[in-house]
């Protein structure tokens, strides 16, 4: 019976490589157009990942890696206990937290409402219009903020001034430094984000529209009951997708942002690992804090996931 068992496994596993094999070559193009991306990944994802050792060490050029002391979890406890942590902790937090809550939500309101255009020229139009600021430097992106809003002749002071008297320092004041990142963020990424929406809701079959409007049901009522159904998955993923760059609040567009009076709102892990890294060559320090987020954002990721699973979602895995 034994032998009888081992004959059958060896005969399925030579089966199912054959009907690999035979996979491999029937759709071979597939495979060799997925190449360049595998490739990608290995090369700037993975194998990079061989730097974190250095977050364990006292990482020093002249040795390398591998020559470097083992100091298990001294950086982390350093990091941790660092006065300034839960500062920058609140504010990586809170910027996420406004990502999350008013840019998440308009990449789909704004491909919903794309989505009932009906005249094709003026859609294309507008999809245009709305994915040219993705491709605009995030330098050209706070340049234009600086002219607009800035205390000596910026437009919307001036416009602020002629109605009230008084002018606004929006890009000094601690208080508007939130406001005005997820501003940014949402002027420059919101168009390029309806790219997926508005691809899932091509999906959508049009007889559910037509069985609803012969039901009496109101544009409203038609997306409410079959569009966003339809590309719920969609939305589930890309937001564990987000979760997973949680701690990520952008490097380049805060520290253009940062001015000496908003600085202790506006210091993220991005930029505080820039500062000890790069300025003073802290290299396994800000390895460690760039480690622990992303194990935050892993743990983000999983639990959303194993979360959304359990309410009947697909989830990423």
């Amino acid at each position: 019976m034994k032998a009888e068992t081992a004959a059958r496994t060896r005969h399925a596993t030579r089966s199912d490589k054959n009907l690999l094999w035979r996979d491999i070559i029937k759709n071979r193009w597939l495979y060799i157009m997925l190449i360049p991306g595998v490739l990608y990944f290995v090369i700037f994802k993975y194998i990079p990942m061989y730097g974190i050792t250095m977050a364990f060490q006292d990482y020093t050029p002249y040795k390398g890696i591998l020559g470097s002391d083992w100091v298990g979890f001294k950086h982390f406890q350093r990091f941790f206990g660092e006065p300034q942590f839960w500062t920058l902790f609140r504010n990586t937090f809170l910027l996420a937290i406004y990502n999350i809550v008013f840019f998440f939500p308009l990449p789909i309101v704004l491909a919903l409402m794309m989505n009932e255009v009906r005249r094709e020229r003026f859609k294309r139009f507008v999809q245009t219009l709305v994915y040219v600021p993705h491709f605009v430097s995030w330098v050209v992106v706070v340049g234009v903020f600086y002219m607009l809003f800035t205390t000596e002749g910026g437009a919307i002071n001036e416009l602020l001034y002629n109605l009230t008297g008084q002018k606004v320092a929006f890009l000094l004041e601690p208080g508007w430094f939130r406001t005005m990142i997820v501003g940014q963020s949402i002027w420059k990424e919101v168009g390029w984000g309806t790219i997926i929406f508005l691809a899932a809701l091509s999906g959508v079959d049009t007889q559910l529209y037509e069985a609803a409007r012969i039901d009496g049901a109101n544009r409203w009522r038609q997306t409410w009951h079959i569009t966003l159904p339809a590309i719920r998955s969609t939305i589930v993923i890309l937001l564990i997708l987000r979760l997973g760059n949680f701690l990520d609040t952008g490097f380049e567009q805060i520290f253009l942002m940062l001015t000496p009076t908003n600085r202790d709102v506006g210091e993220v892990f991005d930029t505080y690992v820039y500062t000890k890294g790069l300025t003073q060559a802290q290299y396994s320090y800000s390895a460690a804090v760039g480690l622990f987020k992303s194990v935050v954002g892993l743990a983000l990721v999983l639990g959303a996931n194993t979360l959304a699973k359990k309410f009947g979602e697909e989830g990423v895995y």
